[in-house]
């Protein structure tokens, strides 16, 4: 049961943070074994609020409001890109995660196939690119990213030797004509709907604990944060007015609380000499604040709205870390283009013919649209089509 452990607190998300950008992110868990959780587990996440949830067992795509455990239907206009992404997702999962199980001779055990995907609108309302990780048991299987500006798709793979066997259906077109603009259409809509919930500040509420440590006589200092929104925050823990490194420290995950809000905390073991030998400050930046909150061991809680909301887990929570089963920390930093992973690197343009990159004419591009238009199934049919008709042509 190795791979399944919950660890939404070291969710990370692969677009780095923009104030002036919003990002739509799909986080899906496809998990087989004897476990309390269904097959496949679909959460949405726009910017850090969570508004969407699917899951094998009820088969429903539900859309997630602030009140607690309020959902509501798909709206009609979304049913049918949504069911068709959900349903041809969980078979690609599926394949691929029964094949890495038989290469690796799980199939008696639990194992965990994950994927997050997402797209990124830039200040401006200018599109940025879409990206996609894919991971087995906690290891990195694949990363994508489409860039828009560039039209291309670059890949990194960790074991391509056999990822190519079950990836199979990577053509950019794909990207170009399906998922990058069906994903960002949905931002846009979702970002204006939603933009009450989006786009709020929430002061965070600071303190500074201490707990007595029986054993060594020393104590532990716990810099809180709680309540706050948007999900970025910097928390330091000063000593005379000195940051403490963090590899000192545990802690430092911001972890969401049940009202869309969000906590971070900070923990560090002193002795009882340095204790009484260093003046200790939690010191706070955020978003919402004009200026960095300075709090000491005297202080009570700064003002701000709600209360302080203790790392349990309530539903909304619930709902993320069932899709986070067998640690999303493989979501790590970024997966823009930057560098290169360790395995086999490369980057699609169009349909590939031999050495040779080809392009659709304006009329294929009409074929594809008005196909998928009708049905995005159909969309697949009709790029095979045309790219065996450009491949014919160039050779």
């Amino acid at each position: 049961m190795k791979c399944v452990i919950f660890s939404c607190c070291m969710l990370a998300f692969p677009f780095s943070y923009n104030a002036g950008s919003h990002t739509l992110w799909i986080f899906a868990t496809y998990i087989k074994g004897e476990t309390p959780f269904p097959e496949l587990s679909v959460v949405a996440m726009l910017d850090d609020i969570l508004f969407g949830y699917y899951d094998s067992n009820e088969k429903t795509i539900f859309y997630r409001g602030l009140e607690m455990g309020s959902k509501k239907s798909i709206e009609a206009a979304d049913l049918n890109f949504c069911t068709y992404y959900v349903q041809y997702m969980h078979g690609r999962m599926k394949d691929r995660a029964t094949y890495l199980s038989n290469h690796f001779n799980h199939t008696n055990s639990v194992y965990v196939f994950q994927r997050a995907a997402g797209c990124e609108l830039r200040e401006n309302d200018q599109p940025g690119g879409l990206a996609s990780n894919d991971a087995y048991n906690g290891e990195i299987v694949e990363k994508e990213y489409y860039d828009v500006t560039h039209d291309t798709l670059h890949t990194d793979q960790r074991w391509p030797e056999m990822v190519n066997q079950v990836w199979y259906d990577k053509n950019p077109l794909r990207f170009e004509y399906i998922y990058y603009p069906n994903c960002i259409a949905l931002l846009r809509k979702h970002l204006e709907k939603e933009k009450n919930r989006v786009l709020k500040k929430v002061k965070p509420r600071v303190r500074l604990l201490k707990k007595a440590l029986v054993d060594s006589g020393g104590a532990q200092l716990t810099c809180l944060a709680t309540g706050f929104y948007p999900r970025h925050i910097n928390l330091t823990l000063l000593r005379d007015g000195q940051p403490v490194s963090d590899h000192l420290m545990t802690g430092g995950e911001a972890l969401p609380n049940g009202d869309e809000t969000y906590q971070m905390r900070k923990r560090l073991e002193v002795s009882a000499e340095e204790l009484h030998q260093h003046q200790y400050t939690c010191t706070v930046t955020h978003l919402s604040l004009d200026n960095k909150l300075d709090i000491g061991l005297d202080h009570n809680f700064a003002s701000g709205p709600g209360s302080i909301v203790f790392p349990v887990v309530v539903v909304v929570v619930v709902v993320v870390v069932m899709v986070m089963v067998a640690g999303f920390s493989y979501i790590v930093r970024s997966i823009m283009p930057k560098r290169r992973t360790a395995g086999s690197s490369h980057t699609s343009q169009r349909c590939s013919s031999g050495n040779s990159s080809t392009h659709m004419t304006p009329d294929q591009k009409k074929i594809l649209l008005q196909e998928t238009s009708k049905d995005p199934k159909n969309s697949y049919h009709s790029q095979n089509l045309i790219c065996n008709e450009m491949q014919s042509t160039a050779t």
